[in-house]
């Protein structure tokens, strides 16, 4: 835990302060194609440190620390002496993220389920909107599927409809909910799958596409069972 969190701060750090470094006037120095590419870097990295939701004030810190190291000045504090206070602050950040997206899930959890899903006693939700025909495949099952995966916003994370192929896994080597869900429907079957983090990704997520804490929504098709 701890040594993940280090290392999203250093990935965040470094990108979120090259953004205003590199664009501050990279054309003098640099080709237009090279200032986009060193623009592109900073802001790709400066995505991981959205998670700490950091307020002006702190993005200032954040960024004078970055600039001393960068530039050789002596540093105001010792981070190495500091790491449990970075820790902390670390895991004080990642829990409340977690708990506001936990609210907020449950919240469209119990809007899904009044809407006519169906809750399991694992905290599953899900509605079949196809049956399919056949047997239903056992979680020692490898299947095929086709499914589109979607945060609560709405937002596509992660689609084999996109990709334009069909996706093959053993059915027990996947996270909870799928594991649980795609037991409840037969080959030619569909059924939307309303993820708990707990059936999913946990509080940790799967950054940067998926945050701690998140509900996931699947929309699946179950082709066959291997």
């Amino acid at each position: 835990m701890n040594r993940q969190c280090i290392a999203l701060l250093h990935r965040a750090i470094l990108g979120v302060i090259l953004f205003p470094l590199l664009v501050a006037g990279p054309a003098n120095a640099t080709g237009q194609e090279d200032a986009k590419a060193l623009y592109g870097i900073g802001y790709l990295f400066g995505e991981q440190l959205r998670e700490l939701e950091l307020t002006a004030e702190e993005t200032e810190h954040v960024l004078q620390g970055f600039r001393d190291q960068l530039l050789g000045n002596e540093p105001e504090a010792d981070p190495h002496r500091d790491m449990d206070a970075i820790r902390a602050f670390l895991d004080d950040r990642q829990a409340r993220r977690a708990s506001k997206t936990r609210e907020r899930e449950q919240a469209y959890i119990r809007e899904f389920i009044d809407g006519g899903g169906t809750l399991t006693e694992s905290g599953l939700a899900y509605e079949i909107i196809e049956e399919g025909s056949g047997d239903k495949p056992q979680a020692t099952d490898t299947v095929e599927v086709h499914y589109e995966g979607r945060l609560t916003s709405g937002e596509v994370f992660d689609s084999s409809y996109q990709r334009g192929e069909t996706a093959t896994f053993p059915l027990n080597r996947v996270i909870a909910g799928w594991t649980e869900g795609l037991q409840l429907i037969s080959p030619g079957g569909r059924i939307r799958l309303v993820i708990p983090a707990e059936l999913g990704y946990g509080e940790r997520g799967a950054p940067p596409s998926i945050p701690g804490g998140a509900t996931l929504v699947f929309d699946v098709e179950l082709i066959d069972i291997k």
